[in-house]
């Protein structure tokens, strides 16, 4: 299998983690158990992620001019992370994101900050990283015209795009023809297509998708697993792995690595898929984002392959 080449396109924020045994009501306040500054950020988690399995994996994202921006750009190179055209931006602060995580479940609260000035011209003078990488991994913690931008410009160049739509939102179906594959999960297939899954199969909601023009969709669904579907083929599913749950934050980074990893190498989309959630329940048996994600020797030793 040859090593793939990976740009991810995103968002890095410094996590500002609280421990808890469960969430406040309305007004009320609570004492926590721990409070942990991770470095995290959907790009910079897939990126992580990436590096981790193997894979020549470019970071493309900004950071402020402050001590959260260098502690993100130090887990980068710390990670094998290629971090040169990460963008400092001058008098805008990092990204955040407060998580409260209980046993059951996580919350998350995401202040923009510098992700929010990552602009198309920022993409237009890294083309030749685009240009070299097999695949761009993208999310949407960063501007929409950004990711637009940067999905014609893989899609002119010939390069597999992969969105994770996430935090959800309506997207224009001129980005959606640009997407090969996309990873929602069960929020953001509701927010994609104004159908409520509570009350229409999931499978229509997907058949949305596809009608708009993205190659083919995998929905990612917690702990029942995945399924995925190409236009005028069945769905097919692929069942989650029962593991000791530590944090869930990063196991949907985790898939999209996994699966940007596999599709990057040339592997059909079953098999992808199928690594992709071994490398998602690896990774919730550990603390941390970024801190979580499995090597690809630990995923091969994980499962005896």
């Amino acid at each position: 299998m040859k090593r793939p080449t990976i740009a991810v396109i995103g968002s890095m924020n410094m996590d500002i983690v609280v421990k808890a045994s469960r969430f406040p009501a309305g007004g009320e306040t609570i004492q926590g158990d721990e409070i942990h500054f991770v470095p995290g950020g959907k790009g910079a988690n897939q990126a992580v992620a990436l590096a981790r399995l193997g894979a020549q994996a470019t970071m493309i994202g900004a950071v402020g001019q402050d001590g959260f921006g260098r502690m993100l750009l130090a887990s980068m190179i710390d990670n094998g992370v290629n971090g040169e055209h990460i963008q400092v931006k001058e008098q805008i602060p990092t990204g955040t994101a407060s998580i409260t995580l209980t046993p059951e479940e996580n919350s998350i609260v995401v202040v923009p900050g510098a992700n929010g000035r990552l602009a198309p011209a920022d993409i237009e003078r890294i083309e030749h990283v685009i240009r070299s990488a097999d695949t761009v991994l993208l999310q949407l913690e960063i501007p929409l015209e950004t990711v637009e931008y940067a999905a014609k410009l893989a899609e002119s160049l010939g390069k597999t795009v992969i969105l994770n739509p996430a935090p959800a939102r309506v997207l224009p179906e001129s980005l959606l023809r640009r997407v090969h594959y996309m990873t929602p999960n069960r929020t953001e297939l509701e927010a994609l297509t104004s159908l409520s899954l509570s009350e229409r199969p999931l499978e229509e909601a997907v058949d949305v998708l596809l009608a708009m023009g993205v190659g083919c969709v995998v929905t990612t669904l917690g702990s029942e697993g995945a399924v995925w579907k190409r236009k005028g083929d069945p769905m097919r599913s692929q069942p989650a792995y029962r593991m000791a749950v530590t944090d869930t934050t990063g196991a949907g980074d985790a898939f999209n690595a996994g699966l940007a990893y596999e599709i990057s190498a040339g592997q059909e989309i079953g098999d992808a898929v199928a690594f992709a959630a071994k490398v998602s329940g690896l990774a919730v048996t550990k603390f941390g984002a970024q801190d979580g994600m499995p090597t690809l020797a630990e995923v091969k030793a994980y499962f005896g392959e």
